[in-house]
């Protein structure tokens, strides 16, 4: 039986600082693949010498103590006790003045398949420590708000050996790494293994030279460039956007092949999957390459936002996330296509925030308890954390913003801060009240504004009155919500397509409030939440009409973009309720792609239908019960008649959209491919796959090699293909995760889970392995109609690998039971399968507190 759920519970509410004061941090490892001795020095003092109490040290179970001093003395064994993850010294063995703990412990690498601490991937050691992972390496504080400066010693006769900091000793056999930023420990890091390096330089704006590395194993070089270019991009941008220099002398990348995330910003020594590093024309497509700028950014930013100043409690979580991944954002905006990369964002997040918001596993940015930290690693931290900042940015003006960041960095370097830290800055900054606003980090939900129009004409001119009134559902644990501050950003454009009023952010901070806009010619149409100024749904009465006048005129690529969105989503959820309809959206999405004006990568966005789970989220708000099957079916009949009534122009955009020489992941040549690909997935509805196929035969890289492949599986094609495709890249893994990906997503929805059982039983699915694991199971999850099939055999499937994979790596298995956070709002038959599955999951013996968390709050929900 399945532990009880909430035993181990951990309240914001209950924080409290160490007790004691943590300067200096010594650490000496002598590597062994099953025998690891590290020796920890930790330099401590009691906060309140007046106020005697127990020293606690966080330290897994597989954590062996070897030896324990105090200033050189093994205190009574009487004094020291072991609880489950805890080594407590009491009281009476501590000095009342500064002294220095020593430990040596036993840890076995080799069997550390939860890749949390330190493990071995493919002969190389490595760390993953956040949240943490630390306490699986040594007895210590591990907690974001105890901050030190490390020295490490590494001895291992491997070629490579890695830390935080700067190195400060080399010899045969041995390295030291000083790291003088005080730092938590989840920000350590310690890499050892046979690595080259692509190397490279950046000078700062004060002249200091930096020396930059992207480590990779033997072969690889070639395919670490793209990374290199991609940091030194984002070293200069955060000087020149932000004001923020680099601190030390050296900056390490490692990619590492087994990692349970993207990417780690440990000071100075970031570690990354190196499906986020590793790139070559050939192997990876032009979203690879978007990803790896991105993320590499995203990284790097973090050791301002996040080890300068970094979070005083795992609560605080998005404090560092959500600034961060906002930072990455506005980078990539300046890289490539402002408009695209919002949209692009909103479509991220509705796909998992949104759908997080509206389920069982619903939680505020900064949610106000937790059981299992690794389960709030979520879309709500991390999207909705930088909608929140970006919502504030927006309400304080640009001026405003960097005043307040400025002040952020002044006051809070070095420390270890809070969401009122964060929000204090801007009141201080900009003399705003935030109070309000404060409520974006402590309540769950989406708020859902209705707008309701009052056109009034008049001799001196109309006036148009716009009210808006917002509610936000209950969530678990949080029935009743107030109202928050929403900046919704409008425009009003004439009967001719002209803009009459430019963009406005008027400020909602009421249930309902009124707006009105005088001195009006004619009545004008409302767009509205431009730039999806706050992170809302908006309900208002449009008809297609309109609608398609929006497509076609608005001046804000996201409004514009909605509208196409819109019409689209109000021809499928008639269509799969047995409606015919469709007419306005197939005639005005004709309109907008044949301009060739516009951006390439706007037309494809356009062009791209809703996701099928999109649809069933618009059909489940509603209080309509979504079919899976019928959503698949309305989805490719408007696909096949939007192909069928532009043939000869889709042909042409065929043609005109290719690109001529080298390969380049630039925006330009990026947003190209983007609009042939997605004209290619709505020919083959026509032409069989004859373009698909010669496509993928001619393609110089795996940009229009995977489109065309993905295209001739829709059909029902495309198996000679696979088989090229894997006997060319069977040595690649990164390669063939996308092999194991594309089969199940793309294959017809009755299909999909024997697909993906059959791909299971293969000898190359490496199921340890995060990134194959996540390929095969994840591309199930994202074929909607496959992985609900009506005969429960997706659900069956999905819990037989968490079931596997849960005593393996608790981490992966408990991310991957989200593909059932839906389960409650499709038909009963479906619903009664899915929570059988569910119920197979909790019921099993010893499951890990991950896994059992997410499961054991799904399962409520369809109580």
């Amino acid at each position: 039986m399945t532990t009880n759920p909430g035993q181990n519970v951990q309240y914001l509410a209950d924080y409290r600082p160490y007790p004691f004061v943590l300067s200096a941090t010594r650490m000496r490892f002598a590597l062994a693949a099953t025998d690891t001795r590290v020796r920890t020095e930790l330099s401590l003092a009691p906060r309140d010498p007046e106020r005697p109490e127990d020293l606690v040290l966080d330290g897994g179970k597989a954590v062996r103590l070897l030896s324990l001093t105090i200033d050189g003395e093994a205190p009574d064994p009487a004094h020291v006790t072991r609880d489950g993850e805890t080594l407590t010294v009491a009281a009476a063995a501590l000095p009342r003045h500064p002294f220095l703990l020593e430990t040596e412990v036993g840890i076995d690498p080799s069997s550390n398949t939860a890749f949390e601490g330190l493990y071995i991937s493919n002969g190389m050691f490595c760390t993953q420590c956040e949240a943490e992972g630390f306490r699986h390496i040594t007895f210590y504080p591990d907690r974001p708000d105890v901050m030190a400066t490390f020295h490490v010693t590494i001895d291992s006769d491997l070629p490579v050996l890695l830390s935080n900091g700067n190195p400060v000793g080399q010899s045969q056999g041995r390295a030291e790494w000083h790291d003088s930023w005080p730092k938590p420990s989840y920000l350590f890091a310690l890499v050892a293994g046979d690595l080259v390096a692509v190397s490279d330089s950046f000078a700062t704006r004060s002249g200091r030279q930096v020396a930059l590395n992207v480590w990779v194993r033997p072969g690889d070089q070639g395919r670490a460039g793209f990374a290199m270019e991609s940091l030194i991009k984002s070293m200069k941008w955060d000087e020149d956007v932000y004001g923020r220099e680099y601190d030390l002398d050296v900056f390490n990348i490692v990619a590492v092949d087994d990692f349970n995330m993207g990417a780690m910003e440990n000071k100075g020594l970031n570690i990354f999957n190196s499906k986020l590093v590793l790139a070559s024309p050939e192997t990876a497509t032009d979203g690879d390459y978007e990803r790896i700028e991105a993320v590499i950014a995203h990284e790097y930013f973090h050791n301002w936002t996040g080890n300068r100043i970094t979070c005083r409690d795992w609560f605080q979580l998005c404090l560092k996330e959500g600034l961060t991944v906002f930072r990455d954002q506005q980078f990539t905006s300046d890289m490539r296509s402002a408009a695209v990369k919002r949209i692009e964002d909103v479509q991220a997040l509705r796909a998992r925030q949104f759908r997080e918001d509206q389920g069982p596993l619903a939680h505020p940015p900064r949610p106000d308890r937790y059981e299992e930290i690794n389960n709030f690693y979520t879309a709500t931290v991390y999207e909705k954390g930088a909608e929140v900042i970006g919502m504030l940015k927006r309400l304080v003006g640009d001026d405003g913003y960097r005043r307040a960041l400025d002040l952020y960095f002044d006051r809070h370097d070095g420390d270890a801060a809070t969401i009122e830290d964060w929000l204090k800055v801007f009141e201080d900054a900009t003399g705003r009240d935030l109070a309000q606003f404060k409520r974006w980090y402590t309540d769950a939900g989406t708020p859902r504004l209705t707008m309701t129009e009052d056109w009034r004409p008049g001799e001196a001119g109309g006036t148009l009155a716009l009210t808006f009134s917002q509610q936000t559902p209950p969530t678990p644990g949080q029935p009743e919500k107030l109202p928050r501050v929403v900046p919704v950003a409008v425009g009003l454009i004439g009967p001719n397509g002209d803009e009459v009023t430019p963009t406005q952010v008027l400020e909602l901070t009421e249930a309902s409030q009124t707006f009105a806009f005088e001195g009006l010619g004619a009545r004008p149409v409302v767009s509205a939440l431009r730039g999806f100024s706050a992170p809302v749904m908006l309900s208002r009465d449009l008809d297609d009409a309109t609608r398609a006048f929006l497509l076609a005129h608005d001046t804000d690529p996201f409004a514009r973009w909605e509208a196409g969105r819109d019409l689209a989503l109000s021809a499928l959820t008639a269509a799969a309720q047995g409606q015919a309809t469709g007419g306005d959206y197939v005639q005005a999405i004709g309109r907008l792609i044949a301009d060739d004006a516009a951006d390439p990568a706007f037309r494809a966005l356009c062009l791209n239908l809703p996701g099928e789970e999109e649809i069933a989220t618009r059909l489940s708000t509603g209080g309509i019960t979504p079919d899976p099957d019928a959503i698949h079916a309305a989805r490719e009949s408007l696909a096949r008649r939007i192909a069928e009534t532009h043939l000869d122009l889709l042909a042409r955009i065929y043609q005109d959209m290719t690109v001529a020489g080298p390969y380049r992941p630039d925006a330009a040549d990026t947003a190209r491919r983007s609009l042939r690909n997605a004209v290619l997935a709505l020919l083959t509805r026509i032409d069989g796959g004859e373009r698909a196929e010669v496509l993928f035969g001619v393609a110089g890289n795996m940009t229009e090699r995977m489109a065309a492949l993905t295209a001739l599986l829709r059909r029902g094609r495309g198996q000679a293909e696979l088989a090229a495709l894997h006997d060319q890249f069977v040595d690649n893994r990164l390669v063939m995760d996308k092999w194991f990906a594309v089969q199940p997503m793309a294959a017809p929805p009755a299909q999909a889970a024997q697909i993906a059982r059959d791909l299971a039983t293969r000898r190359d699915f490496d199921w340890k392995n995060p990134n194959r694991f996540r390929a095969l199971l994840g591309g199930l999850s994202a074929n909607h109609a496959g992985f609900h099939a009506a005969d429960g055999s997706g659900y069956d499937f999905t819990a037989d690998w968490l079931l596997r994979m849960d005593p393996v790596n608790p981490q992966i298995a408990a991310r991957m039971s989200t593909a059932f956070e839906t389960w409650t709002r499709y038909d009963a038959g479906r619903r009664a399968k899915a929570l059988a599955a569910l119920e197979r999951i909790a019921s099993a013996e010893g499951l890990s507190r991950n896994t059992r968390e997410m499961v054991s709050r799904m399962i409520a929900a369809g109580a």
